[in-house]
């Protein structure tokens, strides 16, 4: 069992720390106070080739696995850019894998190529205001019309919708009341019609410059072709991007927790009190090295998600549990951060504010932590179903 990186592993994270380093703390701070996608920081992955590390080589991506996708998420988020950073090129790892496995040849290379180059931005539309996490119960409706499927619905926190040209959809083509099991819906990936979607910004706790939307859909066309798979199994194709999601935001979530903990330590060091620096005392030491061994215990749940997931064995209790714990690792880090900072952790100058608002993050999305511990329950320990 061997833990180090591979050499190829640390070239990616040594080559993603250099792209990152333009994009400081600064950066990150403005981007915070004013907002805006950060498009130069998006082009500037884009052009090193790094938003393709797990899309197929035929189509113009990196072909690794899962582990360094997670390792190059983990990196963004760990030089200080945070979940801000991570999630401006989140869906571009993650977000296509159903088209990659079930998509045509076709409609790979039409879609996949420009996604890479960082000529298309994709927001992935699913969660809708009156379903919440209940998938099946989705209401936007497609209706066949000859070459077309029209589309009415409504969608809500769907991130970048604001900035995206193309979208990935997932939408009932059969009523609900005729559906059998995981059946009735069906998976899209089509333009951003802005003269048939309506979308609105939600100002929100943190994150500003990766907006979150509430998007509003009114007889939007869509090609027959750009239907992923067969009509109504959309939901099982969805599933397949379920851990490898799961993993990647738990990698994040302990690259902003290390962030944190990092500036939490420089602070201890140099800050002064009573003459002597404030992280010789042991009510300083000891919350940050509690959050150094979550940290690192979450860490290390992710590498073995990411490695199962690659070995093509079953992950989805290791890629849940890791998301669950390296929320609460990076969460309870970003607090501690901001204690070891006293009074200036509450100055945004200081940067440990906006961590603990982004902390907020992996700890709500993509799942509760109470679904996760549901899951567990019932799929780990065989107890019976509670909700």
């Amino acid at each position: 069992m061997n833990f180090a990186l591979t050499p190829d592993q640390e070239q990616i994270r040594d080559a993603i720390e250099r792209v990152c380093a333009p994009f400081d703390a600064d950066y990150w701070l403005r981007k915070d106070q004013q907002g805006g996608f950060p498009e130069d920081f998006h082009q500037a992955l884009a052009a090193s080739g790094w938003l393709g590390i797990a899309m197929p080589e035929a189509y113009g991506g990196a072909g690794l696995g899962i582990s360094e996708a997670a390792l190059m998420m983990h990196t963004i988020a760990a030089t200080g850019a945070g979940l801000s950073g991570a999630s401006a090129v989140h869906m571009n790892i993650f977000g296509l894998h159903p088209v990659v496995v079930f998509g045509t040849d076709e409609q790979k290379q039409r879609w996949l190529p420009p996604l890479i180059a960082g000529q298309d931005r994709a927001c992935f539309g699913v969660t809708e205001p009156n379903t919440g996490l209940n998938t099946l119960k989705l209401k936007t409706r497609a209706v066949r019309d000859g070459n077309h499927y029209v589309v009415h619905g409504q969608k809500v926190w769907i991130s970048t919708a604001q900035v995206a040209n193309k979208m990935l959809l997932l939408a009932r083509t059969t009523p609900i009341e005729e559906c059998k099991g995981t059946e009735g819906l069906s998976l899209f990936y089509t333009d951003m019609d802005r003269s048939k979607i309506e979308v609105h910004e939600i100002e929100k706790l943190g994150r500003k410059c990766v907006d979150s939307n509430q998007v509003f859909i009114d007889g939007l066309r869509i090609p027959v072709e750009d239907r992923v798979g067969e009509e109504g199994k959309g939901f099982s194709y969805i599933l397949h991007g379920l851990n490898p999601e799961r993993i990647l935001i738990a990698s994040e979530a302990v690259g902003l927790g290390r962030a944190a903990l990092q500036r939490a330590a420089g602070y201890a060091n140099e800050r002064e009190v009573f003459g002597r620096p404030i992280g010789k005392n042991q009510g300083i030491q000891h919350p940050l090295a509690k959050s150094w061994m979550e940290l690192e215990a979450a860490h290390l749940m992710v590498q073995k998600a990411a490695w199962l997931y690659d070995q093509h064995l079953p992950c989805a209790a290791e890629a849940n549990s890791a998301k669950y714990l390296a929320a609460e690792a990076c969460y309870h880090a970003c607090e501690n951060a901001i204690f070891t900072h006293g009074g200036m952790g509450y100055a945004k100058e200081y940067h440990v504010e906006r961590y603990l608002r982004e902390s907020w993050i992996p700890r709500l999305a993509p799942v509760s932590p109470q679904l996760i511990l549901c899951f567990i329950a019932e799929k780990v320990l065989g107890l019976p179903k509670s909700y």
